[in-house]
């Protein structure tokens, strides 16, 4: 896979100082263009050999193009504040805006071969890896995004003899690092495991480009050639993008039975047993929270429902149970200017708590699938293949030790419209009520087969959907707070029972 980027590529000095003028022209044509139209964001990989000349041919590119539309970001040793979070997290936050360009370095290729070359795991863990890089490409990709992988290569021969040139030029030598000679005592495996990288991850969406490094001149200009051949083509095309064939439309409800009229909605508690239920399960919770064993988890908690469901309420009687410095809401509403500038998951990904935290979201990352599904403000494409990214977001925070619960707080339309008119009526609650809480109820049946369809999908072993029972409100609280208690009692158990396995 390497054998072209061993060869001897070179270009004259004289060429590459006649070319140069006319590339960079171009580059900041196609740069102050990307940022007018403001479509899509630009995502600069960069990878390979020490020494192959990664940071010279960046430092060009913020010369030749302007720096302040490039974002440069260098994931080296993971801070405090990333390791208590999935490892993601730190990428997602990273990401250019559309119009902007983001050049990683250490980015995820970095770090999972860096670990599978030091042995700090073997391959089935690479491999997984590998088709997490995939997955969040192909969704970066689907997002809108223009991803260039660049991999600077040289050959044993030519990282040696660079290494040596250095050592023996006294004004020079400072210019090797620590990690040069690291990896020059494990090229091989280097080498090894990057072709099995670029072999499983270079796809039509996002293509690796390996970069022969040993002449400047060379790589300079082919990088800049490579970057703006890209740029032009996808500024280039039509602003609206044709729409996919999709798979066959999901299955009409129409007389069936869903999991929503399995509810039992007469669930009812009376004042007595409410307020005794809900100290003891406010109680329990306060402590699970305190326990030292959370200091290993974070807790994630989604609220959707039906309007007027109670999910305001619910979440009070959550947080009245802890310290106001434990949990923090997150309240999800139409996206800001720089939410649509942006992935669809970036301002999720945002919130992820640290461990020992507890965020609640007031409605969430299944908008996709249920309001911009019903209202249509995404294409079909878009919110079918949110189902796979839901479920792959969701697995990745809950390898990391965040337990995700999830609740459906489930209201009849008759109880509903009581609880519209009652807002009406009631001065200190007219706030709640606005005209599009009437739309959308006369789209009741477009949302209930949204609902279905969301739990058919994306209820999982990792993060199950609990439908709560939310026509009597005191029955829901209780309910809520109770399966937020046995979802960290599972999650501790299963801790317990994981670091039992590892002592034997």
């Amino acid at each position: 896979m390497f054998e072209s980027a061993e060869i001897g590529h070179v270009i004259d000095k004289d060429t590459f100082e006649a070319e140069v003028p006319a590339l960079r022209e171009a580059l900041l044509e196609a740069q102050f263009e990307l940022r007018q139209q403001g479509r899509f964001p630009v995502i600069v990989l960069i990878n390979g050999i020490e020494g192959a000349g990664k940071g010279e041919t960046v430092k060009l590119l913020n010369e030749w193009m302007d720096p302040r539309l490039i974002e440069v970001r260098t994931f080296d040793q993971q801070t405090d504040e990333e390791l208590a979070r999935p490892p993601a997290w730190r990428y997602w936050r990273m990401l250019p805006a559309k119009g902007r360009m983001g050049i990683f370095f250490g980015n995820w290729y970095s770090q999972m071969l860096q670990g599978r070359v030091h042995g700090e795991f073997k391959d089935p863990r690479l491999d997984q890896a590998i088709a997490g890089a995939e997955r969040l490409e192909k969704m970066l990709c689907d997002e809108g995004a223009l991803i260039f992988k660049f991999w600077f290569h040289l050959s044993k021969k030519q990282m040696k003899a660079r290494l040596k040139g250095l050592k023996d030029d006294p004004l020079h030598s400072w210019r090797i690092s620590p990690l040069d000679w690291q990896q020059s005592q494990t090229y091989d495996k280097f080498v090894k495991y990057g072709e099995r990288v670029l072999r499983r991850t270079s796809r039509d969406y996002a293509p690796w480009h390996v970069i022969e490094g040993m002449d400047s001149c060379y790589r300079s200009l082919t990088v800049g050639r490579i970057l703006l051949d890209g740029l032009r083509q996808a500024l280039d095309r039509p602003k609206v993008r044709p729409q996919k064939v999709s798979v066959a439309p999901l299955p009409a409800l129409d007389g069936q039975v869903t999991l929503l009229d399995s509810l039992n909605m007469t669930l009812r508690l009376d004042k007595a047993d409410y307020e005794e239920q809900l100290i003891t399960e406010q109680a329990r919770f306060s402590g699970l929270l305190r326990d030292k064993r959370m200091r290993r988890h974070a807790l994630v908690a989604v609220f959707e429902g039906n309007d007027a469901a109670g999910k305001g309420g619910a979440i009070r009687r959550v947080a009245a149970a802890l310290d106001p410095r434990q949990y923090s809401i997150v309240p999800i509403a139409a996206p800001t200017e720089e939410e649509r500038a942006h992935p669809y998951m970036w301002r999720f990904w945002r919130h992820i708590p640290a461990r020992g935290k507890f965020t609640m979201f007031d409605r969430s990352w299944y908008g996709r699938v249920l309001v911009e599904r019903v209202e249509g403000f995404c294409s079909q494409a878009d919110w079918l293949r949110a189902y796979g990214e839901i479920n792959d977001f969701e697995e990745q925070i809950a390898d990391a030790g965040v337990v995700v619960v999830k609740f459906w707080l489930a209201i009849d339309k008759e109880t509903q419209l009581e609880r519209f008119q009652e807002r009406e009526e009631i001065p200190f609650k007219r706030f709640k009520i606005t005209e599009d809480d009437w739309r959308n109820r006369d789209k009741w049946g477009a949302y209930r087969a949204a609902v279905c369809d969301m739990v058919d999908r994306t209820s999982t072993e990792i993060s199950p959907w609990t439908l709560v029972e939310a026509n009597d409100k005191r029955w829901a609280r209780v309910k809520v707070l109770r399966t937020l208690n046995e979802a960290l009692e599972a999650a501790f158990e299963r801790s317990a029972r994981q670091a039992r396995k590892k002592k034997r």
